[in-house]
């Protein structure tokens, strides 16, 4: 019982105090590989932390034999004897009841979103193959002849970037390689899935302040991320250029594009002379990240344990 209060309290805490944390980061220094994980990993530990505290609740003999069946048989033992049943599984099987109610509201919602964005991304790859050529890159480029200097990629398959001829006729040489090295790590990266991900989360459970800021959030660090990848092939200054080059130039709902995402803050980031991380230290701090906000509902939720008893033994004089 204390184990499954210490989840769900820590899921409750972290649902509500992570974004907070979060947000304070410095995002023209920080890693922004580091905060995608943390942003993303900490809305999978507050999913994860819930479950596994309904499941406690639901199977309190932890091995002892107990079942869903059991527990719903002894339910409905006890009330048609006129008795309670027990409180923790009666506790775990009402949270048992909300827990997949919820889950079953984002699995729908996800669901829907996703076909909607793959008929999107379809609609976008048969109006290519018409007006557009393809230069057998991989991932696929397709240009259009199109002078407005712009590029975004899409989720399909490996993945497809379109770009216009107008990227060469406006950009150098260095600067269009910059602009395609961006969409590629967003492909790398598979940027469109942790958006569509958190997206799912903010539609289908919105009362939670961490799944209600992570798109925002979310959306902001894949452009930063993808500008550091694209920083470490071409360099600050080519980067640079580029994006003042296709700021102003939108892509189609359903890509992502370099023109998108907050256009101060970016050339603010390469404007501080901060150097891409070696792929070591970048392997480090994901990996402290995804450490820190995977285990924060766990510590949170005995650190309000730890206090509650403190506080209850002291009242008592014990």
């Amino acid at each position: 019982m204390t184990a499954a209060l210490a989840l769900l309290l820590g899921a409750f805490a972290a649902g509500w105090l992570a974004p907070a944390l979060l947000a304070r980061a410095d995002l023209t220094r920080t890693e922004p590989a580091a905060l995608l994980t943390a942003w993303v990993l900490s809305a999978a530990g507050v999913l994860a932390a819930t479950v596994s505290g309904i499941a406690l609740l639901l199977f309190p003999g932890h091995g002892n034999g107990t079942s869903v069946a059991t527990a719903i048989h002894g339910c409905v033992e006890a009330i048609s004897h006129g008795t309670s049943p027990r409180s923790e599984e009666f506790a775990g099987l009402l949270g048992l009841l909300l827990v997949s109610g919820l889950i079953g509201r984002f699995a729908v919602t996800g669901t829907r979103m996703a076909r909607r964005r793959a008929r999107t991304r379809r609609e976008h790859l048969s109006l290519l193959r018409i007006a557009a050529r393809c230069d057998g890159r991989s991932p696929e480029t397709w240009w259009l002849d199109h002078d407005e200097p712009m590029a975004f990629s899409l989720a399909d398959g490996a993945g497809v970037i379109v770009a216009t001829e107008g990227l060469s006729r406006h950009l150098s040489a260095t600067e269009v390689a910059a602009v395609l090295a961006h969409e590629q790590a967003h492909l790398r990266g598979r940027h469109h899935f942790l958006i569509t991900w958190v997206d799912a989360l903010e539609q289908a459970l919105p009362f939670v302040p961490l799944f209600r800021r992570a798109p925002g959030a979310v959306r902001e660090l894949v452009e930063l991320a993808a500008d550091v990848a694209a920083v470490r092939a071409c360099g600050t200054q080519a980067v640079r250029t580029a994006l003042v080059g296709v700021s102003g130039h939108s892509a189609p709902d359903g890509t992502l594009g370099m023109a998108q995402g907050n256009l101060g803050l970016r050339l603010a980031r390469l404007e501080s002379g901060k150097a891409p991380s070696g792929r070591l230290r970048r392997t480090l701090s994901c990996g402290f990240a995804a450490a820190a906000v995977t285990a924060l509902p766990a510590i949170t939720g005995s650190a309000v344990l730890v206090a509650i008893a403190v506080v209850t033994c002291s009242l008592s004089g014990g």
